[in-house]
């Protein structure tokens, strides 16, 4: 048997867990004004990934509005971020 770094073995474990779901849904919400900026976390009022898809909820118009345009862009800071293609979809409500 070989050698594993930790960090190795912890993504490792996490690929093949259940919590791997969670564990990234704590990662963006973390993340998400480094991904983002600080104006646009700011206005964010909540942000989950399910099933692939990330979910931002916002109640500011035109916030939601620059974010529709900014799909592909979000799907890409996003995935970069957390180091591997976890969001497919973007969903702005």
């Amino acid at each position: 048997m070989g050698e594993f770094s930790m960090q190795d073995a912890l993504k490792q474990f996490l690929k093949q867990s259940r919590m791997k779901g969670g564990i990234q849904a704590l990662q963006i919400e973390d993340a998400w004004e480094q991904i983002m900026g600080k104006t646009i976390a700011k206005y964010t009022e909540s942000i989950q990934i399910i099933n692939q898809t990330l979910f931002i909820t916002t109640t500011v118009a035109p916030l939601k509005n620059e974010l529709l345009y900014q799909k592909d862009k979000i799907i890409e800071r996003v995935n970069e971020a957390l180091g591997e293609r976890v969001v497919k979809e973007v969903v702005i409500n």
